[in-house]
């Protein structure tokens, strides 16, 4: 045996020394983008066999930024002529022209031993067929554990929700799928801006009235600025499905995704959620029998659904709960939380991607998301306020019920004060649309926000109506000379 070698403490700690820490290796290569990665490993042979063997540097991998991943092809939809010129075999699918550049990534990472490393997969804003899917969830040369294909292209959703309930059948083996979470309804994430702004000058753009002017714009950002930074400081957490955000996504996902989510629950998680509403429940629901008027009742059965609507942690306007109960972290049932953006890059566990994170450390907040359908007539767009079933029963049209202004009549002649006095004293509860540019709102909103004209007698918003005034619609407030414009 020979002699022990002591490394010598006078010479400086190098960067091949911090990173043979598995340590700080783990913390610091999801950090790093994949040409990054590369670019490190060609600078030395120490580094190089650190990057290439070591199962941490590629446990997270985001190929969304790699150049070599887009596809670089035209459609096939332009009569094949980009096909025909690059002298292809005629036997190739059309999922396996567009999963090309991703095919030939993975086959360079097996083959270097690196395919197995990876835990979790980012493909957003990629080419991403449904056949690439199924060979990441069955085949046994991935170990994904959690997979982004947002906003990906060339992805046909009917064959991927075919492909996830094989992959969730009963007769699976055991062990599988290794998948255990998909993101895939919501945005994928913006693109860093840049610290040092272009000394290029600004392209002319054509005025479009005072909205386009640049403190009408600069307005605009610092109010969504402080609409975002007080949502985050009443949830206290910046996820955005905790918050009062209100349609969280922004195309709704079909009624088949729904039956999906609902044969995937407990198996694999994904970035949306199941309402809960009692209306999803058929031992709650009410189901009639006799003849029907053409309207759905308020307390009909509905399919299964996936919420869009992110209520905030307050929950119901009155009694601040729901009849289903609010979803805690940690207390309720894991499949009652979706999967929160961004990425988690030190983990690919399922509680990792679905804990929220709070500003000042405390407790997460409770879960409030709903459907659109069973928040119909009790939900207000602007402010966000709604009311739960046991609250205000509410009406299948989005309009404020007879009942209501029954009672409010009866109560402004019983006390016998003037109409406006009363109306402080009444909480009117209820929706309905009073702008088309506003959406569904509350009775407050509509003090606030809704004008009658002193001219025509009309109502008008003052946020939608531009050219309008505090006391005149945008017509009646037009001063020039008014012609009828057919067309």
């Amino acid at each position: 045996m020979g002699p022990l070698i002591v490394p010598d403490s006078s010479l400086p700690t190098t960067l091949a020394d911090l990173l043979s820490n598995s340590l700080v290796l783990r913390q610091t290569a999801p950090y790093l983008p994949v040409s990054a990665l590369y670019s490190l490993a060609a600078t030395s042979k120490s580094l190089h066999h650190i990057v290439l063997h070591s199962p941490e540097v590629f446990r997270h991998l985001d190929l969304s930024t790699v150049k070599s991943a887009v596809v670089p092809y035209a459609p096939l939809d332009s009569g094949g002529i980009s096909w025909r010129s690059e002298r292809m075999d005629e036997s190739l699918t059309e999922d396996e022209f567009y999963s090309g550049p991703l095919r030939g990534i993975f086959s360079k990472l097996e083959r270097r031993r690196l395919l197995q490393n990876v835990h979790t997969l980012v493909l957003d804003g990629l080419s991403v067929p449904a056949d690439l899917v199924r060979e990441i969830i069955a085949e046994d040369r991935f170990n994904v554990r959690i997979l982004s294909i947002r906003e990906a292209k060339n992805l046909n959703e009917r064959k991927l929700m075919q492909v996830l309930r094989y992959a969730v059948r009963p007769t699976r083996p055991q062990g599988s799928p290794r998948i255990k979470g998909i993101y895939f309804f919501g945005p994928r994430e913006p693109a860093p801006k840049p610290d040092a702004q272009s000394n290029k000058k600004p392209s002319p753009t054509i005025s479009r009235g005072v909205m386009s002017s640049q403190g009408a714009q600069i307005g605009a950002e610092w109010n969504l600025k402080s609409s975002e930074a007080l949502n985050t400081a009443l949830a206290r957490t910046e996820d955005k499905w905790y918050q009062c955000t209100g349609r969280v996504l922004a195309k709704r996902p079909s009624l088949e995704w729904a039956e999906t989510l609902k044969a995937c629950e407990g198996i694999i998680f994904f970035d949306v959620v199941l309402c809960r509403g009692p209306r999803h429940d058929p031992t709650k629901a009410f189901v009639s029998e006799g003849p029907t008027t053409g309207v759905p009742n308020p307390a009909s059965y509905l399919n299964p659904a996936i919420a869009t609507v992110a209520l905030g942690p307050s929950g119901c306007e009155t009694c601040h709960s729901c009849p289903e109960g609010a979803a805690a972290f940690g207390q309720s049932p894991v499949s009652q939380f979706p999967l929160l953006s961004p990425l988690p890059l030190h983990s690919a566990s399922i509680r990792a991607a679905q804990m929220p994170h709070t500003i000042d450390g405390s407790r997460p907040p409770p879960l409030f998301v709903r459907c659109e359908e069973c928040l119909k007539g009790r939900w207000c767009e602007r402010c966000h306020k709604w009311w739960d079933e046991d609250c205000y029963t509410g009406s299948a049209i989005a309009q404020r019920t007879e009942l209501q202004q029954t009672e409010f009549t009866e109560a402004v002649q019983a006390s016998g004060a003037s109409h406006l006095a009363a109306k402080k004293t009444i909480k009117v509860i209820g929706v309905r649309r009073d702008c088309f540019g506003c959406g569904h709102t509350c009775i407050d909103c509509k003090e606030l926000f809704i004008r009658q004209c002193r001219t025509c007698r009309n109502e008008y918003c003052i946020e939608d109506n531009d050219a309008s005034s505090d006391t005149r619609c945008d017509w009646c407030n037009y001063t020039s000379r008014r012609t009828l414009e057919m067309y």
